[in-house]
């Protein structure tokens, strides 16, 4: 018994929106899917945090470009440090017979699960430059310690 294979041909239209690979589908969604969302910070900001763990403590850095220490709020809840703040922003333009003016705002938050405890009462931040260094020193029971033990022989 032979086989007999029957090529598909596929039908494609010269016309690229009936094809289903122009972007007008994507480009409405897009404009509609993001108005059911509430914002959360302006133009997508999401402070960036870099963390540094050492023996004795852990150093949280966040770039917070163009906000001052007043927007910012740094809270610890038993292990999970949390920084939240209000970026606001504002563009004004005037020339010849017509006044543009442009503000964006919104807030932000990240939340950092710490892997051990800290010492709450001694944790301290800096602010300079518009980045923020938070030091949290970690507890002296969470503090690895190291002792070295001699070997005998038998």
């Amino acid at each position: 018994m032979t086989s007999l294979i029957i090529p598909r041909r596929t039908r494609r239209s010269l016309t690229p929106a009936l094809r289903g690979g122009f972007p007008v589908d994507r480009l409405f969604e897009d404009f509609w899917g993001g108005f059911d969302a509430a914002p959360s910070a302006p133009a997508g900001f999401t402070p960036r945090l870099d963390v540094k763990e050492t023996d004795a403590e852990y150093v949280v850095t966040a770039e917070l470009p163009g906000l001052e220490v007043k927007d910012v709020e740094i809270l610890l809840e038993e292990d999970v440090l949390t920084v939240r703040g209000e970026k606001r922003a504002e563009h004004s333009d005037e020339k010849a017979g017509y006044k543009h003016v442009e503000t964006i705002a919104g807030s932000f938050e990240r939340r950092l699960a710490l892997p051990t405890e800290v010492d709450a009462d001694a944790v301290s931040a800096t602010s300079k430059n518009g980045v923020i260094t938070i030091t949290l020193p970690k507890r002296l029971a969470a503090q690895p310690s190291t002792r070295a033990i001699p070997v005998t022989s038998a």
